[in-house]
């Protein structure tokens, strides 16, 4: 086998690969020759058909067979012989395929970049430091109280905080706008739906009443022809209905999982909850943290053709979250530049961490992984068996090995890494870091 390589980009390379004909036209026969013993044809004994008539009949399919199978064989075995490390599929182009000629063919593909990592002592680390304070299981409680209130209907005017059932009409210069009417819709005052000084407008107003709110729509309104204009809302309030919460009492309590132990054990249950968020939160955040560093300090020269699979699955990520159907939405329809600068980062990084892993000649800790899959069957009500269920079934721990490693990784320039501990409440500690720019060359 003859090679040779060629540099077309700085990740860009195309091997130029001979595979003799001896080799190409000793696997056919032998293929023809097995092929023989089983095939039936009319006019001929099983087993006694003649090579040239086996030749005629199947020789150009098996030759074909041959061909592609032969190409992918000896592509990796050049990329091996060469020490290339392909970063997605080849394109392979045929160049000879004349039979008793030796085979010729190309094939352009991208390789991983070399790495050069940043000296982890040289990264300053923020990691953020907090704790569930009694006023914050005083506010979850709220929050889930707030979650399975009901709604009475009340006979007196609305208020902020009610929800009301309201006909509206919007006009302007005494016209009806698009968009501007609607009957029997229910709005919570103070939720922010509507546009500034709607639901303001509303208070006041009791059951069977109307009024005229006259108001000024925001520069930042959809509809281009009602930016900044001056618009009036004929409203009438059909129903008005008051939040009533429901009792801390051993029936709230079951909704929850705490069936004896009464306010005491319901107060711990939320703590509980509460603690592990948190832990989940911090540690997420100190993750990003470390990896927007490692990003910043290091250059990656990132493969097209990886940053185009990850184009492609953000593509079909987005799809799912808009509540699309994949096989009925075309996903093409949204273009590549909207994921291009999430996909550079996403493929930047797991090239980096791939390339401490290498280095550091890193392997999921069983006992690390036995950790995070004993923490997630914990919030099951049979933990053992979603233990076993990880255990027997290979695909499913591999996914948590995965991110074992990368936790791993992150310890690792943690130990290295010169970190600085900032305390936060919890509210902070639970809301992600806001998202830095990507600047796409």
């Amino acid at each position: 086998m003859q090679v040779s390589v060629e540099i077309t980009s700085g990740l860009g390379r195309r091997l130029t690969i001979g595979v003799p004909a001896e080799r190409i036209e000793a696997e056919v026969n032998s293929r023809l020759e097995k092929a023989s013993r089983n095939i039936r044809l009319k006019g001929f004994r099983q087993g006694r058909i003649p090579m040239k008539v086996v030749r005629q009949r199947f020789g150009a399919g098996v030759r074909q067979e041959v061909l592609g199978e032969v190409m992918t064989q000896t592509f990796y075995e050049a990329v091996r012989q060469e020490d290339l490390r392909p970063a997605g599929q080849p394109t392979i182009e045929p160049r000879s395929l004349t039979t008793g000629r030796d085979l010729e063919f190309t094939a352009t593909f991208e390789v991983y970049p070399e790495i050069e990592l940043i000296e982890f002592s040289r990264l300053g680390i923020e990691k953020p430091q907090s704790g569930v304070q009694d006023a914050d299981v005083d506010r979850m409680i709220d929050v889930l109280r707030n979650q399975q209130a009901s709604w009475e209907t009340v006979e007196r005017a609305a208020a902020d905080g009610d929800r009301v059932n309201i006909d509206f009409t919007g006009r302007r210069d005494g016209e009806v706008f698009e968009g501007g009417a609607a009957t029997g819709t229910d709005l919570q005052l103070g939720s922010g739906r509507m546009v500034p000084g709607f639901e303001a407008g509303i208070a006041g107003i009791a059951p069977g009443e109307s009024r005229v709110v006259a108001l000024t729509m925001p520069e930042t309104y959809h509809a281009e022809a009602l930016k900044g204009a001056a618009v009036e809302f004929e409203i009438t309030v059909n129903a008005v209905s008051e939040k009533r919460l429901p009792e801390l009492n051993e029936e709230f309590f079951a909704r929850y999982g705490v069936a004896d132990g009464g306010m005491d054990a319901f107060r711990v249950e939320v703590r509980n909850n509460m603690e592990r968020e948190l832990r989940q939160a911090l540690r997420n955040k100190l993750k990003g943290r470390v990896l927007e560093a490692l990003f910043e300090r290091t250059e990656v020269e990132v493969p097209n053709s990886l940053v185009a699979q990850e184009i492609e699955g953000l593509r079909r990520q987005a799809v799912r979250q808009f509540g699309g159907d994949a096989s009925r939405f075309d996903a093409s329809m949204l273009p590549d530049d909207m994921f291009r600068a999430q996909a550079i980062r996403r493929v930047s990084l797991g090239l980096l961490l791939g390339e401490v892993i290498r280095r550091e000649a890193l392997k999921a800790d069983p006992a690390r992984v036995r950790r995070m899959v004993e923490e997630t069957a914990s919030t099951y009500e049979e933990p053992q068996e979603v233990i076993n269920w990880y255990y027997g079934n290979r695909e499913q721990l591999a996914t948590i090995e995965a991110v074992a490693l990368e936790d791993q990784v992150i310890d690792l320039i943690l130990e290295r890494a010169t970190v600085t501990e900032i305390d936060c409440s919890y509210e902070d500690a639970l809301r992600a870091d806001p998202p830095k720019a990507t600047t796409v060359s």
